[in-house]
């Protein structure tokens, strides 16, 4: 007998489509898979993020997109003019990823001034925010530090990766960041997490939610471990005007 049932585990994953050569009936078609398989949310490019919100209207599955991405290196000023945008296209979850420089060269007023002006926006809209620390990069001691930061914040994730870096998410990351993290601040694995048993297994260690791209073969088999009919992705594929 499982000790999860299929929505507990379909909630957990963020459809990712951010890959940078995504088509237009590549966005769409995966809208429509996440309202299939009724995932936690969808991660789109910016550009698309209102079209996504539409798709998504009354489904449960949140639409959301990233803010300073891929290296964190925007002003502060533009990440909020990106997060304000985002807000107005329907955005409920903002994935932002930190000023990386200014991680590894100890600059933690920066850090904690830039973070702040986009968290405090996006909760003053009433919607919540991923901090994406890129992992990869930082040692442990940077990592507890951005930990620290986001609970006094009050994020609402601390996030491994953008999925981009020389790596992702790794299980020893993900227990030091629940270790360091407020009770209040939940953490995403983005990055490297595949397979139903990667998503089982960070489910374990307290993790809410994982973004990936391989979301239909993880959910098909939690399905068939579960004895659950298979989902057909229905409806047309189309740009609608976009």
């Amino acid at each position: 007998m499982s000790n999860y049932d299929y929505h507990q585990i379909s909630r957990m994953i963020d459809h990712s489509l951010l890959r940078p050569a995504s088509t237009i009936d590549e966005f769409e078609q995966g809208c429509r898979l996440a309202v299939t398989y009724q995932t936690g949310s969808v991660c789109i490019q910016p550009h698309y993020l209102a079209r996504c919100a539409e798709l998504l209207k009354e489904s449960g599955v949140h639409p959301s997109t990233v803010i300073g991405f891929p290296h964190g290196g925007h002003s502060t000023s533009v990440k909020v003019a990106e997060a304000r945008q985002a807000l107005l296209d329907g955005g409920e979850e903002l994935d932002l990823v930190c000023n990386i420089s200014r991680v590894v060269s100890g600059d933690w007023d920066y850090v904690t001034t830039d973070l702040r002006a986009v968290i405090e926006l996006t909760h003053d809209a009433g919607q919540k925010v991923k901090v994406i620390f890129e992992n990869c990069y930082l040692t442990d001691a940077q990592k507890i530090r951005l930990c620290e930061i986001c609970t006094e914040l009050q994020a609402d994730w601390v996030k491994t990766s953008t999925g981009y870096g020389t790596s992702g998410s790794t299980f020893a990351d993900l227990q030091l960041m629940r270790q360091y993290s407020g009770p209040a601040v939940q953490v995403k694995a983005a990055g490297g997490i595949r397979d139903l048993d990667g998503v089982l297994k960070c489910r374990e260690l307290g993790i809410s939610r994982v973004g990936a791209s391989a979301t239909q073969a993880i959910l098909d088999e939690c399905r068939r471990r579960l004895n659950l009919p298979a989902l057909a992705v229905t409806g047309p594929v189309t740009s609608a005007g976009y």
